[in-house]
């Protein structure tokens, strides 16, 4: 009899087309998907676009959690605009306050054994209950909610085995970062992390999301862990203890790729800027200053992480110079830490609290000054995603944090004892959650839904229309980058650009604004361009909107070394070619203004044939190749997967 892990057993049962073979295109059913607002608006234009009456998931869910700050009308309209969405599609609607979308999707929606896909990358987190849950562009959510499959490669499975127990001062954070510091920013491609082994039973579901939240770091498909025990004890908490349904590994599951961590032997680590692969012991850079401490986000939302915080700051002061500023993940949790006293304990130590939802963590305010070292419990630091260009964010566990907040440097919580005579803190955390469902809004029923009429502000644009791949393509290339872009570096988050996301127009002007200001200006000139780039070119955020803004301005082809799963996606979604050197050398014969001639391109494209490229202007030429499966090719043909769509229906 086969052995299953609990990712195979998770994707038999969504499997609806192909096999479980690594490398080959599966189709998996869809239960769930989750949308925010920095990606939602897309999202609900689409649906739109794609003539869609109603949802067709078992629950669908817009959460508001990103662009929290109403500096000007533009995010109150799109909250607007996304609110009469949800009531006219027949989705859940989370308005602003009630948190982040992944830890609150968990507490309330998260079912074990379901599928969800949601238009963050950190979707993954949900893999905590058990889930199988994956971070997609929002046109893929899009197609999901109108019933279609995901396809996606069939992902390896990484099998983690997990021993001992967590020693004082370390936490789930040190465990994600140990896989970081191991295998770096693209060590989970094309895997699906699945953590296994006795280390499993002292790690709460909250600490679970933290480890398979950072998962999106590795470049992984997914994380996912069993439903156990601790699963069950944090539904009950929640007063869902009938959504549990256990899921485990049969005994002598095997694994494709395998690697372990002794949880005794973790110490406390940090990501040193700008990358999260940046890793190194807390103890190698200790007593660097710190100005600014950020508690939250989605990589360190449990009610855990907060009161740890509170409860070693309790009673003291933070240093004069250190700004300590905290995020709660959800208006539940807020009421938990409230009613344990913690939040009192955190004002008085001179902590800022701040509203619920992802706040710093995507440059939603909270900018550091220049120069000055930023700790934050945060899943990236990417170049000026803080919001400051040229920032110094380090990544953290709470633990690493709070001491940081009271010492003013870099400091190993371990030292805490001897430092300030400050002992590891036993918590008490509730048996049951403060829930408050009233704040969710169901969907309306299908006949109130009919009636609905979307609320669109003058700030709420259009999908462009992009035309289909050219038959020969003479561009130059606009960029070239190296390895690790992140889609912050292609299109920048934070408040100043986030306002335009549902204006495609206006949020062009600032396509790779954090590497060259001048792109969008030269891109309109050019029209037709191409993008060269390096290893993991688009790693991080899952925003389609890097993707739409530089095929607004033209971009028709990006040729790298590799790509990040999602924006590789991202690009055939929306008409894009992405090609890769057949010899990755041939990266260095190529600079930013060449002109490059691709002849026959639709034709070798269309063949899955190597594509020659002419530079024009040294002389040289080239091969390159697309992994693009056949379905995928049909999109980048029709100029998209919404052309092809309307094409396919006669639209």
């Amino acid at each position: 009899m086969t052995r299953l892990n609990v990712t195979q057993k998770l994707i038999g049962s969504h499997l609806v087309g192909g096999s479980m073979t690594a490398g080959q295109e599966i189709a998996l059913r869809i239960d769930q998907t989750l949308t925010q607002d920095a990606t939602g608006t897309m999202v609900m234009l689409e649906l739109e676009a794609l003539g869609l009456n109603r949802v067709r998931t078992h629950t669908s869910v817009q959460y508001v959690d990103h662009n929290l700050l109403q500096t000007d009308e533009r995010n109150m309209a799109d909250h607007l605009f996304l609110r009469s969405a949800c009531h006219r599609f027949g989705v859940w609607f989370s308005k602003p306050g009630n948190g982040v979308a992944h830890p609150v999707h968990m507490q309330r929606f998260g079912v074990p054994g379901a599928s969800l896909l949601g238009s963050d990358s950190h979707t993954c987190a949900a893999g905590s209950l058990g889930m199988l849950a994956v971070g997609v562009g929002g046109l893929e959510v899009a197609m999901a909610m109108a019933g279609q499959p995901l396809n996606l490669t069939m992902p390896e499975v990484w099998g983690v085995r997990l021993t001992g127990a967590l020693p004082p001062w370390v936490s789930a954070k040190d465990v994600i970062l140990e896989m970081l510091r191991r295998h770096g920013v693209s060590g989970g491609r094309g895997r699906i992390i699945e953590y296994h082994g006795p280390g499993l039973a002292a790690l709460s579901a909250m600490d679970r999301h933290v480890i398979a939240n950072m998962g999106a770091e590795l470049g992984a498909t997914t994380t996912v862990f069993p439903a156990d025990d601790q699963v069950l004890a944090f539904l009950t908490t929640e007063g869902r203890a009938d959504d549990f349904v256990e899921l485990l590994a049969d005994p002598d599951a095997g694994y494709d790729v395998e690697d372990e961590i002794d949880l005794a032997r973790l110490e406390p680590l940090i990501v040193t800027p700008s990358s999260p692969g940046n890793v190194v012991p807390v103890r190698e850079v200790a007593g660097k200053e710190v100005h600014q401490v950020v508690i939250g986000s989605s990589a360190n939302p449990g009610l855990r992480d907060f009161a740890v915080v509170a409860a070693i700051l309790a009673g003291r002061q933070a240093h004069p110079q250190v700004s300590v500023d905290v995020n709660p993940t959800s208006r539940q949790i807020l009421a938990d830490l409230t009613g344990m006293g913690a939040t009192l304990d955190l004002i008085k130590a001179g902590a800022r609290l701040h509203q619920t939802g992802c706040m710093g963590c995507i440059g939603m305010g909270q900018a550091p000054a220049v120069g000055r070292n930023s700790l934050r419990t945060v899943p990236r630091n990417f170049p000026g995603r803080s919001g400051t260009k040229e920032d110094s964010v380090w990544l953290c566990s709470p633990e690493t944090a709070a001491a940081a907040a009271l010492t003013g440097t870099i400091t190993d919580p371990r030292t805490l004892p001897e430092l300030l005579g400050i002992d590891h803190p036993v918590l008490s955390l509730p048996d049951r959650s403060t829930v408050t469902e009233a704040v969710f809004e169901p969907p309306l029923s299908p006949a109130d839904a009919r009636q609905i009429e979307l609320v669109k502000a003058t700030s709420i644009g259009a999908l462009p229309e992009f035309d289909p791949l050219p038959d020969v393509l003479n561009a130059p290339v606009m960029i070239k980058v190296g390895d690790n872009v992140s889609t912050d570096e292609i299109l920048p988050a934070g408040s100043r650009v986030l306002p335009f996301r549902s204006d495609i127009a206006r949020l062009a002007e600032f396509t790779f604004a954090q590497i060259d200001e001048r792109y969008a200006e030269r891109a309109r000139e050019a029209r037709q361009h191409i993008i060269v780039g390096g290893a993991n070119y688009g790693q991080g955020s899952s925003r389609e909107h890097a993707v739409i803004a530089p095929r607004y301005l033209g971009l028709r082809a990006v040729i790298a070394k590799s790509y990040a799963r999602i924006h590789w996606q991202n690009l055939a979604n929306f008409g894009v070619l992405a090609l890769e050197f057949t010899d990755p050398q041939d990266y260095d014969r190529v600079s930013a203004g060449d002109r490059l001639f691709l002849p026959e391109l639709r034709v070798e494209t269309e063949a899955g044939n190597e594509i020659l490229v002419h530079n024009e202007t040294t002389g040289a030429q080239f091969l390159v190749r697309h992994r693009l499966s056949p379905r995928q090719v049909a999109m980048v043909l029709a100029g998209g997967q919404i052309p092809l769509v309307k094409a396919t229906a006669g639209v």
